[in-house]
Formats: structure tokens, C-alpha cells, sequence
């Protein structure tokens, strides 16, 4: 009787240990996002992005924001 080696092509030769998984996966682990104030109004925003409050990106209004999109 042969056996077809196809069938087993695809398998690990060991068994990879809880510990070993556990340390190739130590590195893809979730970070919170970085956010900043604006320094005009104080709008929580991304760092280096003009404020979509005001229009304000350090210190110089970059983005023309009418009144009624603010409410």
C-alpha cells in the first residue's frame, strides 16, 4: 500500500508551542490613536490637520468655515 504525499503537503512538521505563538505575536498588538487639542477652540482633531471647527492650523486660519457648519 502507498501513500498519496499530496494529501500531506501542506501540514507543520511540529506543532508550534503556546509559548513560541505567544512571542511572534507580542508585536501586533492595538494602539490608540494620537489625537491633539486645536490651540484656537480647542476641538479635539489628528495631529498636523487644520481644524474642521474653526479652519485653524497653528495659529493662521488655513480653511474659510462658515457659522452654520459649526452647529
Amino acid at each position: 500500500m502507498k501513500l498519496n504525499i499530496t494529501l500531506f503537503g501542506a501540514l507543520p512538521f511540529r506543532r508550534i508551542s503556546k509559548t513560541a505563538k505567544r512571542l511572534r505575536r507580542t508585536h501586533l498588538k492595538k494602539d490608540a490613536p494620537t489625537i491633539t487639542t486645536c490651540s484656537n477652540c480647542g476641538a479635539v482633531l489628528a495631529p498636523h490637520r487644520a481644524c474642521t471647527k474653526c479652519g485653524f492650523y497653528k495659529g493662521k486660519e488655513t480653511i474659510k468655515v462658515s457659522k452654520e457648519e459649526n452647529k
